[in-house]
């Protein structure tokens, strides 16, 4: 029998997105803990493996890690994955003032995940994009920058729609659903 599968986060809503979304056919068990890790600067991509290394030096067996960046394409990406820094300071509003002074208002939201089986092993990546638009601030504000996004196709904002329609289209859902297949796949 696998081991439990250890996503490192303290944030307790994302780990209920993260059941909510894989499911109860989810082939392996996903326990959660809290560790600190470096808050590092560099490329999406980067991050994740640096931080996913990290992890498995505090976690003794698999573990899952997730990166979640919000890129403004008016200012060339940023502030992609220093968004919680953004986001703390700011506040929704701010991060739709960001954007008063263009016509862009265009966005991605990416949701990166990393995994590795142990600390000697090279962390794979699983990421989602979902396009959309920074609008003003609608809905609930219990999910970081949930009410300033609104995904391409849709009139409302991440935070407005409600949470099994939110994850069946979400950068979240988009990355988990590639860590679905491949869990899949390995048990063929």
């Amino acid at each position: 029998m696998s081991k439990p599968i250890t996503f490192v986060t303290g944030n307790a809503k994302k780990l209920e997105e993260l059941i909510s979304i894989l499911g109860p056919n989810f082939p392996r068990t996903i326990v959660s803990k809290k560790v600190d890790l470096p808050e590092l600067q560099g490329e999406i991509d980067e991050i994740a493996v640096i931080k996913c290394k990290e992890a498995a030096k505090h976690v003794d067996g698999p573990v899952l890690i997730e990166d979640t960046s919000l890129c403004f394409n008016a200012l060339e990406g940023l502030p992609g994955p220093y968004i919680k820094w953004f986001l703390e300071k700011l506040k929704p509003e701010g991060l739709y003032r960001l954007l008063s002074g263009w016509e862009d208002k265009s966005a991605q939201a990416i949701c990166t995940f990393a995994y590795c089986e142990n600390s000697s092993a090279e962390p794979q990546i699983f990421k989602g994009i979902t396009e959309g638009d920074i609008v003003e601030p609608r809905g609930p504000r219990d999910f970081g920058w949930d009410p300033v996004f609104q995904p391409k196709g849709f009139d409302l904002t991440y935070a407005q729609l409600p949470k099994p329609q939110k994850n069946s289209i979400s950068h979240r859902y988009r990355a988990l659903a590639l860590l679905q297949k491949h869990f899949e796949s390995q048990q063929c």
